[in-house]
Order: structure tokens, then sequence, then C-alpha cells
């Protein structure tokens, strides 16, 4: 049994935790705050909110049940799954919206009366998105992308000639559409989560067919529900948490890391998961020659958006909400321009607004309304609270006219969190909201390693590495670290060091 320290208490150090205690090690956890999570934390308030500080879509429920079953449990076992239908709202303007339903025939049929035989390209569409889902969760996703040769075996070229893989997902969705609004629903999971339609792979249609045909799906009082279930598992497996514990130096000797330090204590340690900020960790806690890379690699990546996120609780229902709305009034590409091509505070920006308490009566006082508004931005951007408070205006403006009714002069509970917050909470680089972009150049090989180069025991878990942004591949990329730390720990062996 090894002596094992894990950077971050999120998503990613949570699984990495569980599976390296399961293998039988003393695993202890570093996170800077005082809880778990991370950017899934919970924030509740005086009277009576409940709000979820980051992730809000429940997509692709497999890749947790398999955490769960790995751990000899089943996601039941700790709350309760719900099936939103429908799965969630678009807004074009007052008059025109399309709701997405949960049902695959109903959607076929939204399609149809949207555009004559798009019926039959939504099948085809998501036949191929289904070969993409499969394809990459069995074989790609849970890799570690350490090097080229893990993607050349006959079966993979022949999958990936089988489907569009690498063809820009934007001309991937117009060979089958071409009404704007279903573009639009195509088009958005990539703009939200993590990149410019234009630059990523048809690959990640896969995140179409996970939303579309799996289900939008809310876990009941919220996703700490889930980072609470993961907490509860890692203590049972004997993790011990250091929580207000920001780690300010890795200890290293002779290409190994040997310790951490933190509040002017030593913690020894036989290997590392670093699943904190990844840019933080190599820039702040490692000398020069022991990062993999250095400012200027992390200069010229494109990173995913952050956002300017809302949280309000509001002193009456509100009639004309469903749980998950999506603002897409204005142009998209304009403002994928200005997160992306030409970063800036958008002209006419697109939002998010998620409203849980029309599902869920815990997360909000009786009569009352939970609400969570999103904005993607450009990471990196000046961060005020002029700026903050003039999106705010135009962003509650343009909820109110769709609602047909006044919300601001009902607000009794309100706090943002941007830029400067994802700095000062999570030290993100560039306050990123989730992580980076994925563009061709950044997929699988082409992403930041996720091991060290210099120190045989770090691996790094998170969303700055594979496979990349959102829970689920978090989640993965815990298991992928713990994976191969338990490998050399077991071993020490330099094998896997090719």
């Amino acid at each position: 049994m090894a002596k094992i320290g894990v950077i971050g208490a999120g998503f990613a150090g949570l699984s990495a935790a569980c599976y390296l205690s399961a293998a039988g090690h003393e695993v202890h956890v570093f996170e800077k705050n005082a809880e778990a999570g991370g950017r899934a934390r919970q924030l509740l308030t005086s009277n009576g909110f409940a709000f979820d500080m980051g992730p809000s879509w429940y997509w692709m429920p497999d890749v947790l049940e398999k955490f769960f079953n790995d751990m000899g449990h089943q996601a039941s076992d700790f709350f309760q799954l719900q099936l939103l239908n429908p799965s969630f709202e678009m807004v074009f303007d007052r008059q025109q919206t399309m709701v997405i339903p949960a049902d695959c025939k109903d959607l076929a049929d939204l399609f149809e009366y949207i555009e004559s035989g798009s019926a039959r390209s939504l099948e085809k569409f998501l036949h191929e998105a289904k070969q993409k889902y499969h394809f990459g969760m069995e074989q790609l996703v849970y890799k570690p992308a350490l090097s080229v040769t893990e993607y050349l075996s006959a079966k993979l070229i022949w999958k990936s000639l089988q489907v569009d893989v690498f063809l820009p997902f934007s001309k991937h969705v117009r060979k089958f559409f071409t009404n704007p609004r279903l573009i639009a629903l195509m088009e958005f999971p990539v703009l939200f989560l993590g990149a410019q339609p234009s630059q990523t792979p048809a690959l990640y249609s896969l995140i179409n067919y996970a939303g579309l045909m799996l289900g939008t799906w809310y876990p009941r009082g919220g996703f700490v529900k889930v980072i609470s279930a993961m907490h509860h598992i890692a203590e049972k497996n004997g993790v011990v948490f250091h929580f207000n514990a920001g780690v300010e130096k890795i200890m290293t000797k002779a290409g190994l890391v040997t310790g951490l330090q933190h509040d002017q204590q030593t913690f020894y340690c036989n290997g590392l998961v670093a699943a904190a900020d990844y840019n933080h960790v190599e820039k702040n806690l490692l000398q020069a020659g022991e990062r993999n890379y250095n400012g200027k690699y992390w200069d010229n990546r494109v990173m995913a958006p952050s956002c300017l996120i809302f949280y309000l609780g509001v002193a009456k229902k509100i009639g004309r909400l469903n749980h998950h709305t999506l603002f897409f009034d204005e142009c998209l590409n304009d403002h994928a321009r200005q997160i992306y091509s030409e970063p800036q505070w958008p002209d006419r920006p697109l939002f998010y607004v998620c409203c849980p308490s029309k599902t869920d009566n815990s997360v909000a006082p009786p009569g009352h309304e939970n609400l969570f508004l999103l904005m993607p931005i450009a990471a990196g951007l000046d961060d005020s609270e002029a700026t903050r408070q003039k999106y705010f205006s135009i962003m509650i403006s343009r909820l109110e006219a769709f609602a047909g009714e006044s919300i601001q002069n009902h607000i009794v509970f309100s706090s943002s969190y941007c830029i400067k917050n994802f700095i000062q909470d999570y030290n993100s680089f560039k306050g990123n909201a989730y992580g980076l972009a994925n563009t061709l150049s950044q997929t699988a090989i082409l992403k930041p390693k996720i091991r060290n180069k210099q120190l045989r025991n770090l691996f790094y878990a998170g969303q700055l590495t594979v496979p990349g942004p959102g829970v689920p591949p978090a989640v993965i990329s815990g298991k992928i670290a713990a994976g191969l730390l338990n490998k050399y720990l077991t071993n020490k062996s330099h094998e896997i060091f090719v």
C-alpha cells in the first residue's frame, strides 16, 4: 500500500481518490476550499435557496453509472434521477421558440414540422452520432493519450473512416439540416461546452446523441448530491480529506514527487494526482525544470469559455419557464466569434437560464423560483462589477420580455460569479470555466499530457487534460490518472513512459 496525495476535490479529484483508495492505497485529498465539489459546489442562502454553482446539465448518465458500479454501487443508492420532459427550450424571439421533447418520436415530429424531410435527416444524423458515441466511449475516452500508438489499431482506424470524425462540426451539421433553428439546436452544446462549431471536429456529434437520445436528467436536490455521493464513497474507502488546505509547493527529489507543503505543514507521499488547475500546478507548485509546458504554450491554447453567472432567488413563480431555457434570440456566430477569434465582451449575447425549482421544490422556498443565469464569455477578459451589472440588465430584460411578467422587482437574493471568482476559488487559468476548447489541434494526444514527463509519479486530472471538459470527462480523467499511478506504484515500471 502506498501513500498518495490528490490535489483538488472536484469531480476529477474525487474520482481519482475513489479509484486509488479502492485499489488499497492510503489517499489524502487536499482542497483549498471549505468543502468538496469544486465548480459543482452548492450555494446555500439564509432565506432558503440552494443553488448549484456550476454544472446543471446531467448528460451521459451511463458514465456516472459506470463510476458507481465500479465502486460497488448504483447512482440510485445515493440520489434520484429524473428525466426532464421537455428536455429544454430554445428561444429565438418571443413568438418563436422550440421546445425539445424527451421522446424520440416527438422529436422527429418536431424536426419534420420545422423542416420538411428533416425527420429522416435526424434519423441518419443520430445513427451516425450513436456510432461515434459508442466508438468514443468504448475506444477513445478511457485512453491516456500518451502516444499515437494507442490509436493505431486496425479497428480504430477502420471505425474512424466509417463516420465523419475530422470534418468541422459546422459543416457536418449542414450536411443534414438547413433550417437555422435546427442548426442552432445541434451546435449549441459545442458553443456552451467547449468550442466554436467551425473549429470542432465532427466526432463531437456524440454530444448530440447523448443529449437528445440518452436524455437530459436532473439529480433531485441538485448536482451537490452527486458530489456528496462520491465524497461518501471516498470516505468509506478510508480517504482523508483536508479542507481549507491549499497546496503551496510540490516537493520532489530524483525525478519523483516526495510530498506536499500546505499551511506550513508537510505531507510525504509516494505519488500524486494533481486535479487542480493544470497551469496553476505547473506554474506555481513546480520548479521550471519539472514542468511539462511553459507560459508560451499555455498562452497559445484555445480556451473553452468562461462565463458570467447570476444566482437569483425570486419571490414569485414564473409561468413561462422550463427547467432549462436557452436564449438564442441573437446571432450565434457573432457571439462565438467574440468568445474565440476576437475575444471581447459580447455585443449581443446569447445566454442560458436554469430554473430547477420547476422540477425540485427543495431548492427554493414555497412560492419562489431558483434562477441561474449564465452567459458564455471569452476567458481572460477584464471583469468589473459595472460590466457584470450591464449584462445583468441585458439578460433580465430579455428574460422578462420572454416571460411576459416582472421578475427583477421580485428578486430577494442575488449573487454574481465571473472570471475573478474562478481565479480566486479555483486558480483557474485566465478565469476559464470549462477548460480547453475541443478543437482538432487540442484533441486526444494533442491535449496537455496526463502524466508529468519529469516526475514519474505525478499525474494530472481534470478539464485541462484528457479526455476534456465536462462532468463525465472529469470523472473519466480521474479514473485514467488513478490507473496510471496505480500501475506505476504496483510495478515500479517505466514502461508507460514512452
